[in-house]
């Protein structure tokens, strides 16, 4: 590494850091999101009336056959164009412009939702039906199967297909780039782009990716643990 580089890495280390927390922000929003639209999503699937079963099959097959950066592209602009149209129609006037952060958040979310909508239907089927009978024959209210019963007997289920949808965010996350929004990519980009050093700072981006991953791994395999104490191991079946 040569003197200019080293001047470089220093002087974009603030910017770079600042963009790996939007990036982190971005995504425990979107997540946190995704997982109430999947549960939405999920008991929808699973719902006895047919046209809500409908509209969330709709949702979860058509969202996840769409590009996710289609997607952002068409909230960003084609949104805010939409937007425009609707209050100048309403008498007012100026255009109407929608916040980068928002539509990370907003797209991401929405593509998660698709996602987990998905593994928790499949979470909530392999519970024993026998467990849920139990509930019923105690009189137990619609809430408080839920809370009792659905929950702790989903997430060790679960939490794989969570884990996996947990790091695939943090991965797409790169695409907000696209739209000029300042997370990690998008300052990696204007880093490489203004040093000419692009292999020390994409090497740098791989390098911050790798470690939020992997601590992201170690945590829900911490946590996998923890629900699972006490089950069967069924690894050593």
């Amino acid at each position: 590494m040569n003197n200019h580089s080293q001047e470089g890495l220093a002087d974009w280390a603030g910017p770079i850091l600042q963009g790996a927390l939007t990036t982190l922000e971005i995504a425990v929003l979107a997540y946190a999101i995704g997982l109430v639209l999947g549960l939405l999503g999920a008991s929808a699937r699973l719902s006895p009336w047919a046209p809500l079963r409908g509209l969330a099959t709709l949702y979860s097959t058509a969202v996840r056959a769409v590009p996710e950066l289609l997607l952002i592209i068409l909230l960003y602009y084609a949104g805010s164009q939409a937007l425009t149209a609707v209050t100048n129609a309403m008498g007012f006037s100026g255009q109407v412009a929608i916040n980068g952060f928002v539509t990370a958040v907003g797209v991401l979310a929405f593509v998660q939702g698709a996602y987990m909508t998905e593994v928790l239907r499949g979470a909530i089927l392999a519970i024993p039906r026998g467990q849920l009978e139990a509930a019923d024959a105690f009189g137990f209210s619609a809430w408080a199967r839920f809370q009792r019963i659905v929950v702790p007997a989903m997430l060790p289920n679960a939490l794989p297909g969570m884990s996996n949808l947990w790091l695939i965010l943090i991965k797409d996350t790169a695409l907000i780039s696209v739209i000029g929004y300042s997370e990690l990519f998008f300052t990696i980009q204007q880093a490489a782009s203004s040093t000419r050093a692009h292999f020390l700072f994409y090497a740098a981006a791989g390098v911050i990716y790798l470690a939020m991953t992997l601590s992201s791994t170690a945590l829900f395999a911490r946590l996998e643990r923890r629900l699972r104490r006490g089950q069967p191991n069924t690894e050593e079946a």
